[in-house]
């Protein structure tokens, strides 16, 4: 297995506040998906055009639903024949669909 490459002292910090930001707006973005301040049609649309949205796994998004926890999110999930490692970005149309017509906003 390849070493990671060499970073130094200025690019691992820019690195790791990359990664705290994304970090930090995929929370952001659970949370308002959980009052209900943001909607699963308007993520989809964040998702094409910002990276770190698109990065987030689709797993995840559904347990922030409001009244969808960890079962019922993993349940869909099977029911629509969406992997669970797949995330918004890698989305198919009719499994976006699917997903769309259950929760549209």
């Amino acid at each position: 297995m390849p070493l990671p490459p060499e970073l130094s002292p200025d690019q691992r910090q820019a690195a790791l506040a990359k990664a705290s930001a994304a970090r930090r707006l995929r929370a952001e973005l659970k949370d308002k998906l959980k009052m209900g301040s943001t909607s699963l049609p308007e993520l989809f649309d964040l998702a094409g055009t910002d990276e770190t949205v698109g990065k987030m796994k689709v797993l995840t998004v559904l347990e922030s639903l409001p009244g969808l926890g960890k079962v019922k999110a993993r349940r869909l999930m099977d029911e629509l024949q969406i992997s669970e490692s797949r995330r918004l970005r890698g989305l198919g149309g009719q499994q976006r669909e699917a997903l769309l017509k259950r929760f549209p906003g």
